[in-house]
Protein backbone atom coordinates (compact mmCIF):
# COMPACT_ATOMS: atom_id res chain seq x y z
CA UNK A 1 0.00 0.00 0.00
CA UNK A 2 1.48 3.38 -1.03
CA UNK A 3 1.66 6.27 1.48
CA UNK A 4 -1.26 8.72 1.51
CA UNK A 5 -0.63 12.36 0.60
CA UNK A 6 -1.19 14.94 3.30
CA UNK A 7 -4.33 17.09 2.99
CA UNK A 8 -3.53 20.45 1.37
CA UNK A 9 -3.03 23.55 3.53
CA UNK A 10 -5.33 26.14 2.01
CA UNK A 11 -3.92 29.63 1.48
CA UNK A 12 -3.45 31.97 3.30
CA UNK A 13 -3.19 29.64 6.31
CA UNK A 14 -0.18 27.81 7.69
CA UNK A 15 0.10 24.93 10.14
CA UNK A 16 0.52 24.29 12.96
CA UNK A 17 -1.77 27.00 14.31
CA UNK A 18 -0.35 28.31 17.60
CA UNK A 19 -2.57 29.43 20.46
CA UNK A 20 -1.26 32.37 22.51
CA UNK A 21 -3.66 31.60 25.37
CA UNK A 22 -6.47 29.08 25.86
CA UNK A 23 -9.36 28.79 28.31
CA UNK A 24 -11.43 25.65 27.85
CA UNK A 25 -14.04 23.49 29.51
CA UNK A 26 -15.36 20.16 28.25
CA UNK A 27 -18.32 18.12 29.46
CA UNK A 28 -18.64 14.38 28.72
CA UNK A 29 -21.95 12.54 28.54
CA UNK A 30 -22.29 8.74 28.57
CA UNK A 31 -25.41 8.06 26.52
CA UNK A 32 -27.52 5.45 24.71
CA UNK A 33 -25.46 4.03 21.80
CA UNK A 34 -28.21 3.61 19.17
CA UNK A 35 -28.91 7.31 18.39
CA UNK A 36 -25.17 8.02 18.46
CA UNK A 37 -24.39 5.31 15.91
CA UNK A 38 -27.20 6.54 13.65
CA UNK A 39 -25.99 10.15 13.65
CA UNK A 40 -22.34 9.18 13.24
CA UNK A 41 -23.08 6.94 10.24
CA UNK A 42 -24.68 9.92 8.45
CA UNK A 43 -22.04 12.53 9.31
CA UNK A 44 -18.81 10.49 9.40
CA UNK A 45 -19.31 7.09 7.71
CA UNK A 46 -15.63 6.08 8.02
CA UNK A 47 -15.82 6.24 11.83
CA UNK A 48 -17.29 4.01 14.54
CA UNK A 49 -18.59 5.24 17.88
CA UNK A 50 -16.47 4.27 20.88
CA UNK A 51 -18.19 2.38 23.69
CA UNK A 52 -17.42 2.58 27.38
CA UNK A 53 -19.20 -0.15 29.37
CA UNK A 54 -22.03 -0.21 26.84
CA UNK A 55 -22.44 3.57 26.54
CA UNK A 56 -21.26 6.01 23.90
CA UNK A 57 -19.69 9.36 24.67
CA UNK A 58 -20.92 12.77 23.53
CA UNK A 59 -18.60 15.66 24.30
CA UNK A 60 -19.18 19.41 24.46
CA UNK A 61 -16.22 21.72 24.67
CA UNK A 62 -16.04 25.49 24.86
CA UNK A 63 -12.88 27.39 23.96
CA UNK A 64 -11.83 30.99 24.44
CA UNK A 65 -8.47 31.57 22.82
CA UNK A 66 -6.07 34.31 21.77
CA UNK A 67 -3.79 34.10 18.75
CA UNK A 68 -1.07 36.47 17.63
CA UNK A 69 -0.58 37.20 13.94
CA UNK A 70 1.94 39.27 12.02
CA UNK A 71 -0.57 42.12 11.88
CA UNK A 72 -1.85 41.93 15.47
CA UNK A 73 -3.98 39.65 17.61
CA UNK A 74 -7.42 38.10 17.67
CA UNK A 75 -9.77 36.55 20.25
CA UNK A 76 -12.07 33.68 19.31
CA UNK A 77 -14.78 31.71 21.10
CA UNK A 78 -16.26 28.43 19.91
CA UNK A 79 -18.09 25.31 21.05
CA UNK A 80 -17.61 21.85 19.58
CA UNK A 81 -20.35 19.22 19.87
CA UNK A 82 -18.77 15.85 19.14
CA UNK A 83 -19.02 12.08 19.40
CA UNK A 84 -15.98 10.18 20.64
CA UNK A 85 -15.13 7.82 17.79
CA UNK A 86 -12.34 5.99 15.99
CA UNK A 87 -11.58 4.89 12.42
CA UNK A 88 -13.63 1.78 11.68
CA UNK A 89 -10.64 0.27 9.88
CA UNK A 90 -8.54 0.49 13.07
CA UNK A 91 -10.86 -1.33 15.47
CA UNK A 92 -8.27 -4.06 16.09
CA UNK A 93 -5.76 -1.48 17.35
CA UNK A 94 -7.98 0.07 20.03
CA UNK A 95 -6.97 -0.29 23.68
CA UNK A 96 -9.61 -1.54 26.11
CA UNK A 97 -10.36 1.42 28.42
CA UNK A 98 -13.31 2.54 30.48
CA UNK A 99 -14.51 6.14 30.53
CA UNK A 100 -12.38 7.21 33.50
CA UNK A 101 -9.27 5.76 31.86
CA UNK A 102 -10.07 7.43 28.55
CA UNK A 103 -10.63 10.79 30.29
CA UNK A 104 -7.28 10.49 32.05
CA UNK A 105 -5.34 9.87 28.83
CA UNK A 106 -4.74 6.11 28.99
CA UNK A 107 -5.34 5.78 25.24
CA UNK A 108 -2.02 6.89 23.82
CA UNK A 109 -2.81 5.50 20.35
CA UNK A 110 -5.02 8.61 20.00
CA UNK A 111 -7.39 6.64 17.82
CA UNK A 112 -10.17 7.67 20.19
CA UNK A 113 -10.93 11.20 19.02
CA UNK A 114 -13.76 13.68 18.62
CA UNK A 115 -15.95 13.36 15.52
CA UNK A 116 -17.37 16.86 15.26
CA UNK A 117 -21.10 17.29 14.63
CA UNK A 118 -21.34 21.04 15.19
CA UNK A 119 -18.74 23.76 15.72
CA UNK A 120 -20.21 27.17 16.51
CA UNK A 121 -17.76 30.07 16.36
CA UNK A 122 -17.75 33.87 16.62
CA UNK A 123 -14.81 34.51 14.28
CA UNK A 124 -15.29 34.41 10.50
CA UNK A 125 -11.60 33.72 9.83
CA UNK A 126 -11.61 30.78 12.26
CA UNK A 127 -14.76 29.42 10.62
CA UNK A 128 -13.14 29.52 7.19
CA UNK A 129 -9.91 27.96 8.48
CA UNK A 130 -11.75 25.20 10.33
CA UNK A 131 -13.78 24.25 7.28
CA UNK A 132 -10.92 24.36 4.76
CA UNK A 133 -8.10 22.90 6.88
CA UNK A 134 -9.84 20.37 9.13
CA UNK A 135 -13.23 19.72 7.45
CA UNK A 136 -15.02 21.00 10.54
CA UNK A 137 -18.80 21.52 10.32
CA UNK A 138 -18.24 25.09 11.52
CA UNK A 139 -20.73 27.95 11.39
CA UNK A 140 -21.49 31.27 13.14
CA UNK A 141 -22.52 31.56 16.76
CA UNK A 142 -21.81 33.95 19.61
CA UNK A 143 -21.32 33.45 23.32
CA UNK A 144 -21.70 34.87 26.79
CA UNK A 145 -19.33 33.13 29.19
CA UNK A 146 -18.44 33.32 32.87
CA UNK A 147 -15.44 31.35 34.09
CA UNK A 148 -12.84 31.17 36.88
CA UNK A 149 -10.37 34.04 36.71
CA UNK A 150 -7.51 35.37 38.85
CA UNK A 151 -9.17 38.77 38.37
CA UNK A 152 -12.22 37.55 40.29
CA UNK A 153 -14.74 36.86 41.51
CA UNK A 154 -13.50 33.76 43.31
CA UNK A 155 -14.92 30.37 42.39
CA UNK A 156 -14.67 27.44 39.98
CA UNK A 157 -18.04 27.73 38.24
CA UNK A 158 -18.34 27.94 34.47
CA UNK A 159 -21.45 29.14 32.63
CA UNK A 160 -21.60 29.36 28.85
CA UNK A 161 -24.53 30.59 26.76
CA UNK A 162 -24.48 29.89 23.01
CA UNK A 163 -26.61 32.09 20.75
CA UNK A 164 -27.38 32.14 17.05
CA UNK A 165 -25.46 34.28 14.58
CA UNK A 166 -25.07 34.64 10.84
CA UNK A 167 -22.43 35.68 8.35
CA UNK A 168 -22.41 39.42 7.66
CA UNK A 169 -22.05 41.09 4.28
CA UNK A 170 -18.76 42.63 5.42
CA UNK A 171 -17.28 39.19 6.12
CA UNK A 172 -17.87 39.38 9.88
CA UNK A 173 -20.32 37.68 12.24
CA UNK A 174 -23.72 39.22 13.01
CA UNK A 175 -25.15 38.14 16.40
CA UNK A 176 -28.84 37.30 16.64
CA UNK A 177 -30.90 37.51 19.80
CA UNK A 178 -31.82 33.83 19.79
CA UNK A 179 -30.57 31.44 22.48
CA UNK A 180 -29.53 28.00 21.20
CA UNK A 181 -28.26 26.17 24.30
CA UNK A 182 -26.36 26.79 27.51
CA UNK A 183 -24.51 24.83 30.15
CA UNK A 184 -23.27 25.31 33.69
CA UNK A 185 -20.59 23.36 35.56
CA UNK A 186 -20.22 24.02 39.30
CA UNK A 187 -16.77 22.65 40.06
CA UNK A 188 -16.26 24.49 43.36
CA UNK A 189 -14.88 22.25 46.11
CA UNK A 190 -14.10 19.32 43.79
CA UNK A 191 -10.57 17.93 43.61
CA UNK A 192 -9.37 17.77 40.00
CA UNK A 193 -6.97 15.16 38.64
CA UNK A 194 -4.15 16.44 36.40
CA UNK A 195 -4.34 14.44 33.15
CA UNK A 196 -2.16 14.12 30.07
CA UNK A 197 -4.85 13.45 27.49
CA UNK A 198 -3.43 15.30 24.50
CA UNK A 199 -2.94 15.35 21.61
CA UNK A 200 -6.69 15.28 21.08
CA UNK A 201 -7.53 13.85 17.66
CA UNK A 202 -10.24 15.78 15.85
CA UNK A 203 -11.97 13.92 13.02
CA UNK A 204 -13.64 15.50 10.00
CA UNK A 205 -15.16 14.43 6.70
CA UNK A 206 -14.45 16.69 3.74
CA UNK A 207 -16.92 17.53 0.92
CA UNK A 208 -15.46 14.70 -1.18
CA UNK A 209 -16.29 12.21 1.60
CA UNK A 210 -12.68 11.66 2.71
CA UNK A 211 -12.08 11.31 6.43
CA UNK A 212 -9.18 13.19 7.96
CA UNK A 213 -7.69 13.55 11.42
CA UNK A 214 -6.05 16.60 12.97
CA UNK A 215 -4.33 16.40 16.38
CA UNK A 216 -4.28 19.31 18.84
CA UNK A 217 -1.58 19.49 21.49
CA UNK A 218 -2.05 21.38 24.76
CA UNK A 219 1.35 21.87 26.36
CA UNK A 220 0.23 21.54 30.01
CA UNK A 221 -2.02 19.00 31.76
CA UNK A 222 -5.78 19.34 31.77
CA UNK A 223 -7.72 19.20 35.05
CA UNK A 224 -10.31 16.41 34.99
CA UNK A 225 -13.27 16.34 37.37
CA UNK A 226 -15.20 13.15 38.09
CA UNK A 227 -18.88 14.14 38.07
CA UNK A 228 -20.22 10.70 39.00
CA UNK A 229 -21.29 9.66 42.49
CA UNK A 230 -21.39 12.48 45.06
CA UNK A 231 -20.57 15.08 42.39
CA UNK A 232 -23.55 14.14 40.20
CA UNK A 233 -25.79 17.09 39.44
CA UNK A 234 -22.94 19.62 39.32
CA UNK A 235 -23.64 20.34 35.63
CA UNK A 236 -26.72 21.41 33.70
CA UNK A 237 -27.27 21.44 29.93
CA UNK A 238 -30.28 23.40 28.63
CA UNK A 239 -31.48 23.38 25.01
CA UNK A 240 -33.34 26.64 24.32
CA UNK A 241 -34.25 26.01 20.66
CA UNK A 242 -34.98 22.36 19.86
CA UNK A 243 -35.89 23.24 16.25
CA UNK A 244 -32.27 23.98 15.27
CA UNK A 245 -29.91 21.27 14.04
CA UNK A 246 -27.67 21.57 17.11
CA UNK A 247 -30.67 21.63 19.45
CA UNK A 248 -32.14 18.54 17.81
CA UNK A 249 -28.85 16.65 18.13
CA UNK A 250 -28.31 17.65 21.76
CA UNK A 251 -31.81 16.57 22.73
CA UNK A 252 -31.67 13.36 20.69
CA UNK A 253 -28.23 12.28 21.87
CA UNK A 254 -27.90 13.73 25.38
CA UNK A 255 -31.36 14.77 26.58
CA UNK A 256 -31.38 14.97 30.37
CA UNK A 257 -28.39 12.65 30.94
CA UNK A 258 -26.03 14.21 33.54
CA UNK A 259 -22.39 14.79 32.66
CA UNK A 260 -20.01 12.00 33.68
CA UNK A 261 -16.97 14.26 33.81
CA UNK A 262 -15.60 17.72 33.12
CA UNK A 263 -12.16 18.79 31.96
CA UNK A 264 -10.69 22.27 32.01
CA UNK A 265 -7.61 24.13 30.94
CA UNK A 266 -6.73 27.76 31.60
CA UNK A 267 -3.53 29.43 30.46
CA UNK A 268 -1.61 30.90 33.40
CA UNK A 269 -1.17 34.68 33.65
CA UNK A 270 2.06 35.90 32.07
CA UNK A 271 2.25 39.33 33.72
CA UNK A 272 0.58 41.36 36.48
CA UNK A 273 -0.01 45.07 36.85
CA UNK A 274 0.38 45.70 40.56
CA UNK A 275 -1.29 48.03 43.03
CA UNK A 276 0.13 51.57 42.99
CA UNK A 277 1.56 53.41 45.98
CA UNK A 278 1.90 57.06 46.98
CA UNK A 279 5.22 58.81 46.63
CA UNK A 280 4.50 61.17 49.55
Amino acid sequence: MSPLPLPPVAAPYQLPFHYGALHQIGLDYLVDPDPVREVLAKRHPALSAAEFDGRCLVSLNYQLYFAQYGTGGGITQEIEVSIVAYPASAADRLPEVDYRQYAQGYDQTKLLGIARLHVLCDNALAIDAGRRLFAEPKYPGWFEARMPSPNGPAGETWQVDCRAAEAGRDGGIVPRDAALFSFTARLDGLAPVPVNNTPITGYGTDPAGRALAGPMNVHHPYRWYDLAGPAAGRSLLTVHDPATDVGEDLLGLVGDVPAAGAWTFQSPPVAAHNRPYYLA
